[in-house]
């Protein structure tokens, strides 16, 4: 499944003007990062992965329609999926890219690729 388009452009208007913001095509979904950290992405499972404070992940995961992301069977902390279900309003929306816009922003920036 190749990720939502419509999602995508609407994660692009959240981001417009967010300095350092480019797209990068990954695991069959888009990034959007910030300085060259991924803040969120339209994921090929539908709805969101991003990035989040390692320490709130547990609290963010028990939310309706968000979880741990996991690879290979390992929960990664500082890292979410939010279903579509938990994207489909503009305020939720909002709500999650901010969560990880403030948190890419506590890192430092990495070196061009």
């Amino acid at each position: 499944m190749a990720y939502d388009e419509g999602l995508a452009q609407r994660v692009r208007g959240e981001l417009a003007g967010e300095p350092g913001l480019t797209e990068k095509k990954m695991f069959g979904g888009l990034g959007f990062m910030l300085e060259g950290n991924m803040a969120v992405a339209a994921s090929s499972q539908g709805g969101l992965l991003l990035r989040v404070p390692p320490e709130r992940t547990g609290d963010l995961a028990a939310e309706p329609h968000a979880g741990p992301f996991e690879m290979r069977g390992k929960a990664m902390d500082g890292w979410l999926r939010v279903d579509a279900d938990g994207v489909a309003s503009d305020e939720d929306l909002r709500r999650w890219v901010a969560i990880g816009v403030e948190h890419v922003r506590t890192l430092p920036p990495k070196p061009p690729t």
